[in-house]
Order: C-alpha cells, then sequence, then structure tokens
C-alpha cells in the first residue's frame, strides 16, 4: 500500500502506470547535478512538481553523505516531497584520492555506504562507472567480477542488490570477447544485477531487447536516455531521438524491470525544460 505521501505525488500519475510493474517515474539526479549542490531540498520540489517520484542518487562516497545531508535527514527530505530513491550511484574506488583510498566506495569502506544506503531506504546500490585505470584488459573484468560478487554478498545481507552500470567501453571487444559478457557470466546473477543504460547500449550497436533474451530477469533497472539523430549521436530528450522505446518498453517483463530513470548527461538550456518533455513523452506514450 502507498504512504500518503506517494499518493499524493501520484496524483500526477497516469492511471495506466498504475498497472504497469513498476508504479514509478524516475530521475537520476545527475540530470540536476549542478542544482542539486546549490539547492537540492529545492531541486527535489522541482523534480516532485513535474511529475517525477522517485529518483536516484548521483555518485555518492562516504565522504560526501546524501547532497551535504545525513541518511536520515536525507531520507526525510525525499518523504516531505513525496519521494522515494531506490536507487543510487556509487564508485568503485580503485582510483585513490592523494594517494589514500576513497572511503565509501565498493573497495573501501563499503560497510559504511550500505549501511547509509539502508538508513535512505536504498534497495538497489550501483556500480556507476569505471575510470580509464580501473578498466584494463579481460583478467582486470574478471578481478571485477569477483570483487562485485563480494560486495554483492554484503548488500544481500542488509537486503539490498547490487547493480552495475553500463557505458560503452564494456562493449569493445578484446580477443574475440566483450567485457559486459565477462561481468555478466563471471558474477553470480543473484548478486549482481545490471542496470542497464538504453542510450550507451544502443550507441555501442547493442540491442537492449536481445540483451533481455539472453539475460532474463537481469535488469531492474534502466536508465531512459535518448540518442539524438544527428552524426554526433549526443545525448536528447526521451522520445526526440533515435531510440525505439516502445518496443524496448513492450519487453520489460523479460528484463525483470523494477524502475527506471530519466537521465540526460548535457541539456540544451535548462535541465527542468528537458526532464519535463521526457516525462511528458514517457506518459503520453509509453505509461
Amino acid at each position: 500500500m502507498k504512504s500518503a505521501a506517494l499518493l499524493s505525488a501520484g496524483a500526477l500519475v497516469s492511471p495506466a502506470l498504475l498497472a504497469a510493474p513498476t508504479q514509478y517515474i524516475g530521475l537520476q539526479l545527475y540530470t540536476v547535478r549542478d542544482a542539486m549542490q546549490q539547492d537540492p531540498t529545492g531541486t527535489l520540489a522541482k523534480v516532485a512538481q513535474l511529475g517525477y517520484n522517485s529518483v536516484e542518487g548521483a555518485t555518492y562516497t562516504g565522504t560526501q553523505k546524501f547532497y551535504g545531508m545525513e541518511p536520515a535527514a536525507f531520507a526525510k527530505t525525499l518523504k516531505q516531497h513525496g519521494l522515494i530513491m531506490p536507487s543510487s550511484h556509487y564508485v568503485l574506488g580503485m582510483a585513490e584520492n592523494q594517494g589514500k583510498p576513497v572511503q565509501g566506495t565498493i573497495l573501501h569502506g563499503w560497510d559504511k555506504a550500505v549501511d547509509d544506503a539502508a538508513q535512505v531506504g536504498i534497495k538497489y546500490m550501483v556500480c556507476a562507472y569505471l575510470q580509464e585505470s580501473e578498466r584494463g584488459n579481460l583478467d582486470q573484468y574478471k578481478r571485477l567480477a569477483e570483487a562485485l560478487n563480494k560486495a554483492g554478498q554484503r548488500c544481500k545481507k542488509a537486503g539490498i542488490q547490487l547493480c552495475y552500470h553500463n557505458h560503452d567501453f564494456e562493449f569493445v571487444a578484446q580477443d574475440g570477447k566483450l567485457p559486459y559478457d565477462i561481468l555478466l557470466k563471471q558474477t553470480d546473477k543473484d548478486l549482481l544485477k545490471m542496470e542497464l543504460d538504453l542510450y550507451w547500449a544502443s550507441k555501442a550497436g547493442h540491442d537492449p531487447v536481445t540483451l533481455f533474451q539472453q539475460n532474463p530477469g537481469r535488469f531492474p533497472l534502466w536508465h531512459m536516455k535518448d540518442m539524438d539523430k544527428t552524426e554526433k549521436h549526443d545525448f536528447t530528450e526521451v522520445g526526440n531521438g533515435s531510440i525505439d522505446f516502445k518496443k524496448i518498453y513492450a519487453q520489460r517483463k523479460l528484463a525483470g524491470l523494477q524502475y527506471f530513470f530519466v537521465e540526460q548527461d548535457r541539456t540544451p538550456g535548462s535541465p527542468f525544460d528537458s526532464i519535463r518533455s521526457s516525462i511528458s513523452y514517457i506518459k503520453g506514450t509509453l505509461l
């Protein structure tokens, strides 16, 4: 049963959404990162006013808190605006800061990160991105898979699911094999699931539906991100580009979709104008 706060936010959600596998329209907060840095509370209010009822945190480490707030205070702020944050991004932490490991990352201080996530009500902790120094050859990806399995075990103890968010470099073949396949096959499917970024997978030449067919139920999270029709294949508002969201969304049950998040790394003007356009398309076309 939804809380009163969610029911209030849900007034902006179409009835068709309530019958969907996920009842939430989410926003990855990286899209409004500058506004979140300047005024997190006011920004979350704007996001909710536009009709979003869930958000995904951008990259967190144990030293950053949640947009300057302790976990309990941030959870309270979300609730005040009728929002949930079921997922948040984290860094691997192989890279160092002034010669010291970065704490609150997957490789260093993960216990604190997991405990903080549990306080906020996060259900999915996501490895957001690999720095170039963290990638390497296929053996490096196999070592990464081991580390993710270990981190996933710790998440599981807290009732949280670990996921991995892709870009396009995981789809560049090495010795005839894809690093992305290594991560899929060398990890326990119950300890690591995937957040499929529809833009980056498509830009790399891979059909999301084929990935769902090959790995059913492995993709509980999606980034709803569109690719424009220019030669640059740049970011654009959902529904304004070349990605066939209708075809992909029709296979949401096969994918195991639970939550999706609109994301647009760069916007031509105000990010709030762009996310307004994206949610309008999603409500009018997909839900």
